[in-house]
C-alpha cells in the first residue's frame, strides 16, 4: 500500500511542476484575474492548494503552519508561491517516504477548519482525499490556464506513470 502513496506524492510534485511552469509564462493580469473559479483566479486557486496541503500536513504530522481560512492568500506573488510549493511538495514526499504500514492502518484526529468539529479518520483514506483534492483543484487551474493560453500540458496520472515506467506500465516496441 505504501508504494501507492509514494507514487501519488511523486505525481503530485510532477504535476505541480508542470502547472507552475505554465503559470510562470502568464502575464500578471491574466494570472491574478478573477475568472469565476471557486477561488477566483489562477493565483487564488494555487494558493488554496498550498493552504489545504498545509492544513492536511499539520493534521498528518502535528507540525507546520495551518492557515485558518481555506481562501487565505499565503503569497501575493508567483515566485514566492512557487518556492513554497516546491518546499511543501518535498515535505509531502518525505512524509510519505517515512510512513510504515502500521502508520497507514492507523487513525488521525483533527478539527475541521470550516464549522470546526472534531474528526477521527483512518490515515489511508485521509491520504486518498488529500491527493484527490490536489488533483481536483489542479484540474481547475489547468482549465483556467488552457482558456488563457490555449495550451497546457497534460497532467494525466498515466502520463506520469509512462514517463516514470511505474505502475506496471511499460513502453513496448
Amino acid at each position: 500500500m505504501k508504494s501507492r502513496y509514494i507514487m501519488f506524492a511523486a505525481y503530485n510534485r510532477w504535476a505541480n511542476d508542470r502547472l507552475y511552469a505554465v503559470a510562470a509564462r502568464l502575464k500578471d493580469n491574466d494570472y491574478h484575474a478573477d475568472r469565476g473559479a471557486f477561488f477566483k483566479s489562477v493565483h487564488g486557486t494555487l494558493n488554496h492548494l498550498l493552504v489545504a496541503d498545509r492544513i492536511w500536513m499539520r493534521r498528518f504530522t502535528g507540525t507546520g503552519t495551518a492557515p485558518d481560512r481555506l481562501d487565505a492568500i499565503l503569497y501575493g506573488d508567483l515566485a514566492g508561491l512557487r518556492a513554497a510549493r516546491r518546499d511543501e511538495d518535498a515535505r509531502i514526499v518525505n512524509y510519505v517516504d517515512g510512513l510504515s504500514d502500521a502508520d497507514l492502518a492507523g487513525v488521525i484526529r483533527y478539527r475541521t477548519v470550516v464549522q470546526p468539529v472534531a474528526v477521527e479518520q483512518e490515515l489511508a483514506p485521509a491520504l486518498d482525499h488529500f491527493f484527490n483534492h490536489q488533483t481536483h483543484h489542479r484540474g481547475q487551474v489547468h482549465c483556467l490556464m488552457t482558456a488563457i493560453t490555449g495550451d497546457c500540458p497534460s497532467l494525466d496520472l498515466v502520463l506520469f506513470q509512462r514517463e516514470r515506467l511505474t505502475g506496471g506500465i511499460r513502453k513496448v516496441g
